[in-house]
């Protein structure tokens, strides 16, 4: 539970209370400027401290996070806690999800990918010559001649 007591954890814990005050306290007053006869003012008195509980609800959801990670791996190192946190760190996302390359799937023309259209078949020839030649113009293409 040391990991709750942290600096930058007592800097959650007060930016939650304050904005739990101060959502709380817009709430109480908007709902005294509806109880002096502003309509608009009654959405807002309900809108505050449903923020408010938004606030609350992720404190609480961040809370338990912790506090999971802390009893799943006590003696493994936090990257924060060591000097090779950078490393290890950068391997990570935001909030610890560890971050994968993407999938690469070699593309394979299919059998029918233009035998029955030949305009079909021009046009992905075309592009497999754009794409062999990046730093080609479309003009350039040898081809027939394209008309847009």
């Amino acid at each position: 539970m040391k990991g709750l007591w942290t600096p930058a954890w007592l800097v959650r814990h007060v930016v939650t209370v304050v904005l739990v005050a101060g959502f709380c306290g817009l709430g109480w007053w908007q709902f005294t400027r509806a109880a002096g006869g502003n309509a608009l003012s009654w959405g807002y008195t309900f809108e505050w401290p449903v923020f408010a509980g938004f606030v609350a609800f992720l404190w609480v959801r961040e809370v338990q996070h912790e506090r999971r990670r802390a009893t799943a791996a006590p003696d493994a190192p936090r990257p924060e806690d060591s000097a090779a946190g950078e490393s290890a760190a950068g391997a990570r996302g935001a909030g610890g999800v560890s971050v994968r390359r993407p999938v690469r799937v070699p593309v394979t023309p299919s059998a029918t990918s233009g035998a029955d259209d030949p305009e079909l078949a021009a046009y992905n020839d075309y592009l497999a010559w754009l794409a062999a030649h990046p730093g080609a113009r479309p003009t350039d293409y040898p081809g027939p001649a394209r008309h847009s």
